[in-house]
């Protein structure tokens, strides 16, 4: 496979998701060092969610995060392009629902809080995805977007980059169902915006006071923001 860029096309995209599905939870938990349980757990403590609330879940996969983000009492849905990656998260008891995150199938203003997992490299245009998420939420409304990022100590940083291009792809040839999707996932990481571009980007597309919170040095970085009001 080719190295990532940007301009991904969603077919693509979607086909490679629906091949990683079946061993997708367990790959992530052995390639992140049993780290992903934590950003989950964290990703829904900063969304700061309450009992009632309705909550979208975009790019959900195996609707791992969506479980997690249910444990507030909130009600969330799942929502993700891939309908191989939703099948293999059946036996999870949210619902789920296939949808494109440039054209969501939801109506304006139908939620109090949207989430995006490690999902926002994946979309097409990920600025139309943002403005996307901003109309389905309620004015005052929240949103998070978890996604890995820029590590902030720069010897840690060069570490990093050597497991992403060295050690992530042998591990993921070990315990993938398809490896050469995880190598397109280390190139999207690296060519993904850091946390001050992002949150530019993300106040640009409908959202207003995008503040960021490193994890695990930036590996990780949890950016939030809030609709306006009017």
């Amino acid at each position: 496979m080719s190295k990532a860029t940007l301009d991904k096309k969603p077919f693509d995209v979607a086909t490679m998701f629906d091949g990683v599905g079946q061993k997708y939870d367990i790959t992530n938990t052995i390639l992140s060092f049993g780290q992903d349980r934590r950003w989950r757990r964290r990703t829904r403590e900063r969304l700061d969610l309450k009992p009632g609330e309705k909550v979208l879940d975009l790019a959900a996969g195996t609707a791992v995060s969506t479980e997690e983000l249910a444990r507030s009492g909130a009600w969330c849905v799942a929502c993700d392009f891939s309908r191989g990656m939703l099948a293999a998260g059946k036996h999870r008891q949210v619902p789920k629902v296939v949808g494109d995150g440039m054209k969501l199938p939801f109506a304006d203003n139908s939620f109090d809080a949207v989430t995006i997992s490690y999902g926002l490299r994946n979309i097409h245009d990920y600025r139309a995805g943002l403005k996307e998420l901003a109309r389905v939420t309620k004015p005052g409304g929240r949103l998070t977007v978890a996604e890995f990022s820029t590590p902030m100590v720069p010897l840690f940083g060069h570490l990093y980059k050597e497991y992403l291009m060295r050690l992530l792809p042998k591990l993921a040839r070990l315990v993938s169902s398809n490896p050469d999707a995880y190598e397109y996932l280390a190139d999207s990481i690296r060519e993904w915006p850091g946390q001050e571009k992002l949150a530019r980007a993300i106040n640009e597309c409908g959202w207003e006071n995008c503040g960021w919170q490193n994890l695990n040095f930036g590996i990780v970085a949890l950016h939030s923001a809030t609709k306006p009001q009017s």
